[in-house]
Order: structure tokens, then sequence, then C-alpha cells
């Protein structure tokens, strides 16, 4: 076969941005002294597009690259080139598949096109009769690091970021030869890591430098002249330089056979802490990787196309592309409801009032990511002292993994500072408080703040469930004050969710999305409401199973029932997490706000008024259970639950408390109410986010009588 055998899947795609396969032919230099090395022809990939939009490889970019090297083949066997290179546009060496394509794919026989088409390829590129280079100059994910692995030879650049395998992320397998070679290049306990552990690590991705400390480049250049320093490095490898590369993994050797299996059990317990085995994909990237194990490459690609079939027709993976590309991607970076940037105003200071954990947080990423000069401010010295001194530690911490130079560490240092007077407030521009979470404190340190600061600072607030409106009911300025509130930790976290009372001016809420942008943070616009979006979501989901657990249901059976979710923790350990005093404190504020909906539990109190701050402790048998003091304080009703009950008395719960959301206008749409929940509660993407979860196990027809989707978005309904 060739690549134009898939024409007639590359016509299903008309309007594909194309990845286009430019050739051009490059002397390699010689030895001193030498004839030339001979001729690479180089492949840049590129989608002619500003720098900034990233390259993928959609059906019709396929067709282009596979007869482009096609042809280079037949170059190589008549003796005109010695070598063929690819490399990328700045920034990108290439982003993967292009999901926008991958997802409309309605057949499976059109999923199995896409993956033997990329096999097609690649095969070609593995095949050439001649030495082929990958020089990695940027982004390689997924499809575009397996055309670096079916190389030959590899560069990459110490600026190459996003360096991965995403696929049992996004619900799918490296299905382009990755899970076949990338274990035998590196081994099967890095592949793991690299395929399971980093992907279902909120996608976590490789450096450059990682990528070769790894074994999976074979050459590490700078960036400033990173193509020329391959392509002469490459006429170093045509000319016969050896290149040192560890031994190559014998998957046939019984000591590696044994290494495989182990390396095979870790990624499965790790998926199951991860996901519960609620999502198919990271198990089939394991079954793959057993399976092949004894298998020769065709073997393993006609495996890995069956399996990519099978799953770009899952719901689950449709729930992924729409959770990943409709909403993180897309929806992320035209925030619903903000206001027009023009309005926004310069911020080259900032106060923090509180010199605690969260507000210690707070300093670091504003000094970090703004670079602009912090102060905050507590109520003694000590105080003070303890929250300056943990940024220090936090960024000699960076420093010591190797993510920040020592110049960045030092003015990051410099930049925050603290004080026990409010008066170094004066001129700043934005003042965020992270104090006690009591409505009485927090007016009070906005009065104090009000009679100093100038005109034109932005006051805000880190509130996760108080009022904001009641907040700024006794300001001169009610307009100037906003809710700006970070989640926990606060570098980890992405989400912010700016809170806009009804006096709030635009101009404040404008200077609101654009400070959240340089905080590299994604703010989504909510209604001054109680608890907003995030935590009225959990804690209608934590009360749900804390009644359960009350009213008689087991321990383990309340807390395990919600795994079909896949959610990244149980209840009971994201109260331990949080701290059931603050855990409670948050839900009696919603049982005023909301009434019954949010039960307040009583053994849960009575843990609180006895100091006990988890519910759960380490059994002698490795597991969880509750602690004889905490058990002595506690009373159970006699009606227990099967998990099968808790599960749908939640989903329920859940699809009433967003429809209600929506009626009451705390966000503009669903979508937000996904997307809070994705970023700020770690709500698995294989779910697609909490809304069409809800309309696929049927709950929002339950309760509300329709979806909150369209039919067809994030499912194949």
């Amino acid at each position: 076969m060739s690549a134009a055998d898939f024409r007639k899947l590359a016509d299903l795609f008309p309007d594909e941005t194309v990845t286009h396969s430019s050739v051009q032919d490059i002397e390699l230099p010689a030895a001193d002294g030498a004839a030339s090395a001979g001729v690479l022809a180089l492949i840049t990939l590129d989608n002619w597009l500003d720098h900034s939009k990233p390259t993928t490889l959609g059906p019709n970019s396929l067709v282009e690259l596979g007869t482009a090297l096609e042809g280079l083949r037949e170059r190589a066997a008549a003796g005109e080139i010695a070598a063929v290179g690819v490399t990328g546009k700045p920034n990108f060496f290439v982003a993967g598949a292009d999901l926008s394509a991958v997802t409309s794919l309605q057949k499976r026989e059109h999923g199995l096109w896409m993956a033997q088409l990329g096999h097609e390829v690649y095969s070609t590129l593995a095949n050439l009769g001649i030495p082929s280079f990958a020089f990695i100059n940027g982004v390689a994910l997924g499809g575009g690091l397996e055309i670096a692995l079916q190389s030959t030879y590899r560069t990459v650049s110490t600026a190459a970021g996003a360096l991965a395998l995403p696929e049992a992320y996004l619900g799918l397998v490296p299905g382009w030869g990755g899970v076949y070679l990338l274990p035998r290049l590196i081994g099967p306990e890095n592949a793991v890591k690299v395929m399971i552990e980093n992907a279902l690590n909120n996608n976590r991705t490789l450096s450059g430098t990682d990528a070769f400390q790894l074994g999976i480049a074979d050459a590490l250049f700078e960036p400033e002249d990173f193509l020329d320093q391959s392509i002469a490095w490459a006429a170093g490898v045509v000319r016969g330089t050896a290149v040192e590369r560890p031994a190559a993994v014998d998957p046939a050797d019984p000591a590696v056979a044994a290494r495989w299996a182990d390396a095979v059990a870790s990624g499965r317990a790790y998926v199951e802490a991860k996901t519960s085995n609620a999502s198919p994909a990271p198990a089939e990237v394991l079954n793959i990787m057993t399976a092949n194990r004894t298998m020769t490459q065709a073997e393993s690609a006609a495996l890995e196309c069956e399996t990519l079939a099978g799953l770009m027709q899952t719901d689950e993976f449709r729930a992924t592309v729409y959770a990943f590309l409709d909403l993180v991607q897309k929806r992320a970076k035209r925030p619903a409801g903000a206001p027009g940037r023009e309005l926004a105003r310069p911020v080259t200071k900032v106060g923090v009032v509180g010199a605690g954990l969260m507000a210690s947080q707070l300093a670091l990423l504003f000094a970090r990511q703004l670079g602009v000069p912090v102060v905050m401010t507590d109520i003694d010295q000590d105080r003070v002292d303890k929250g300056v001194a943990y940024v220090h530690s936090e960024v000699d911490k960076l420093v010591a993994k190797g993510r920040l130079g020592s110049e960045p560490a030092a003015k990051a240092k410099s930049l925050v500072t603290g004080s026990v007077s409010k008066e170094p407030f004066e001129d700043a521009d934005f003042v965020i408080e992270a104090v006690f979470e009591e409505l009485n404190v927090k007016k009070q340190v906005f009065a104090e703040l009000e009679a100093l600061v100038s005109p034109e600072c932005i006051l805000a607030t880190n509130t996760s469930s108080l009022s904001v409106t009641a907040m700024a009911a006794d300001l001169r300025h009610p307009e100037r004050l906003v809710g700006f509130h970070f989640f926990n930790p606060v570098a980890v976290m992405p989400l912010v969710e700016i809170v806009r009372a009804p006096k709030t001016d635009d101009a404040v809420l404008a200077t609101a999305f654009e400070l959240a942008k340089g905080l590299k943070k994604t703010a989504v616009l909510v209604k001054d409401a109680p608890a907003f979006v995030v935590n009225r979501i959990l804690l209608r989901l934590l009360g749900e199973v804390t009644a359960a657990f009350d009213e008689g249901t087991p321990a383990h059976v309340a807390d395990t029932a919600l795994r079909p979710m896949g959610l990244p923790m149980t209840p009971f350990t994201l109260l331990a997490m949080v701290g059931l005093p603050v855990a409670q404190h948050v839900q009696e504020s919603l049982h005023t706000a909301f009434g019954d909906r949010f039960p307040v539990s009583q053994n849960l109190q009575k843990l609180v008024d006895n100091s006990i701050r988890s519910l759960w402790a380490p059994g002698e048998d490795g597991g969880q259970e509750i602690p004889a003091a905490a058990s002595a304080l506690m009373s159970f009703g006699s009606t227990p639950s099967t998990a099968e009950e808790v599960l749908r008395r939640t989903q329920d719960a859940l699809a009433e408390e967003i429809g209600l959301m929506l009626e009451e206008g705390v966000v503009a749409a669903p979508q937000e109410i996904d997307l809070c929940m994705i970023l700020g509660a770690g709500w698995p993407l294989f779910l697609g986010g909490i809304t069409p979860y809800l309309d696929r196990v049927g709950a929002s027809a339950r309760v509300n009588g329709k979806r909150f989707l369209p039919p067809g978005v994030a499912s194949r309904s």
C-alpha cells in the first residue's frame, strides 16, 4: 500500500488545517579535508500559520507526509540522498494527531483507516534504506513523538517542552508504534511512567533534557543553533561516528520479561488508584504492552489499529475530546461574560492580607508570574516572618528541582516582603485578602484597606463560599470589590472563579481576567451565590454521601460508592484533605442558604467538636478504618443503602443542584460548570465534565426532564 491509497479517508476532511511536508536538500558537512558526507533531505512540518498555532496530523497531512517519504525512499534507492531528517516549525515538532478530525470519525471503519494510515506513513519513515533523523525542536506529543521514535536517530533541543505520549489521558492508546518502540528503547519501567503515570498525572510532559536523560533522544543541543548542530551531528553519524546508546532492551531476555510484567502490574495499580478503572484507555495501553512483548512490530501495529478503532467509538473518548478540546483548549480562552481587555488597568504592585499557607502561596504566585512587588501583612511579626520564609523555601525547592534558575529565584525572593502594617498597600494596584473565612473579619479587613489604598486600587477576596455582595455592602466604593477565588494547591490548580457582585464595575472585572491570564490561570465568571460553582457541587456530593453514612450505610460502602465515576479521590479522603472543620463550616453556610439539600452531619460535627480531623485512619490490614475514638462518638440510623443506591442518589442530587445553578444564572452555560469542575476539582476528562456524565447516566433526564447538553456532544447519542 501507499499513502495515496488512503485518499478516500483524506477526502472526508476538506477543511483540515494541513501540516505540510516541505523537503529541502542540505549538503552534509564533511570532515576536515574530506569530500561531502552526502545530501540530507530535510522535511519541515509546517501548517503555515503563526508560530503559536500547533501543527497536527490529520488524514490529509499524513497523506502528504507519506507521499513525500515515498519519494525520498526512491531517491535513497537511487543513491541521490544519504539521509532524511524531520523537524518542525518554530516551537513545534508535531503536536500529535488532529483531535478535531479523529473525533469526527463516526464509523469504526474510518477510525481503523486513520490508524492504518499512520502506520503506513511511519513504516515508510522507518524503512527508507538510509538513516533517518528526528530533530525535535519543540512540542512533540503523541503521533509527533512517535515520528521521532520511528526515526533511526533523534536530537532534541533544551528548549523543547511538552514531549509526551498522552493518549491514555485522551482516551486512546499510542497507536502509531509508540507502545511497541518506547519500552524497547528506554525500558518497560520508564515506558509505563511516560505512557501511564505521566499521562494520568494531569498530562505531565517531559522537557528536552528529560527526554535526553531517559534515552529517548541521542543528543541534546541548545536552541540558538539547534538545527545547525543537529545537522552537523547527523553528518558525523552518516560518516560513521558511533552513537553512544544504552544497550537495547531485549524483551525475549527472561530478566527483561520479568521486569516487563512488573512494570505492567505497577501500571495497573496506578490506573486503579487514579481512575478506579472507569476509563478503558489506560488498561488498553497496558494490554497492548503486555501482548507485544512477544510480537513483531507488524503484529503489534495490527493490534494497535484495532484497539484505536474501538476506542474512537467510545463515549469516554468523545467525552475526553469535548473536555480537552472544546473546553480546556478553546472555551477557557474565551471566558463567557468577560468585559473587553481594553478596560483592564495595569497592576504594578500587589498586596496580600494574611501570611498563612493560602496567602503565602498567593504571594509566591504573583511574584513569580507577574514579576511585581508583593507585600504580605498579618497581625504579628512572627506570622509575617513565617509567610515570607515559606515563599523563600518554596523558591529554593524549585531551584533544587531544576525548575528555576538562580537569578529568577533571587528575583522572586526579593519581590516578596512582609509587614505588620497595611501602610505598604498605599501604592498597590491590587490587594487580595486570604484571612479566616468569617464574614465580619473580612468586612473589617476591607474597611481598613479602603481607608488606605488609592481610589483606583482593586480589592479582591479569596473567599470560597461567603457573599461578596455582603462584604462590599459597607464600602464607600463597592464597585471596586471582586471575588478572586483560587484552589488549593495554588501553584497546581489552574482555575480561578471570578465573582461579580451586583456593583462590581467592568474595569475591575476586566483587570481580574487579565490578571488571571498573567498568572497562567483559567478564569470563569460566576455570579455571587453561596459557594459559587466548585464548592457548591462538591459539598452537595459530600452531603449525600455523609447523609447515607449517618443513615447507617457502612463507611466503606458509602466512601467507595462513587468509584464508577473515577473521581481523583473518595469523598472521605476529600473531607480529610479539606479538613473536617472547614468542610463542616462551609456545609453549614450552604445549609443556611439552601436548606435541607445541604444536610449538616451530626456525626461529623461530633468529630469536629472533639478535634478529630479525619474520618479514616490506617487499619491493621493496610486498609482504612474509622478510629475507635471516632466510632465511639457517633450514632447511626437503621436505613443503610447499597453502593448502587448511594451512587444513584448522588447522581440525582448533582443533576438537581446543577439545574438550579443554571436557573439562577450562576454561570453562563453548562460548559462553564464542566470547565470549573475539570480545572478546579480535578474532575476526570474521560467523564467530559460533570454535565455530560449526568446526561449519559440518565440523571439529568430523571431529575430535570431534559439533558444539559445537546445529543451528540461528548457522547455518541
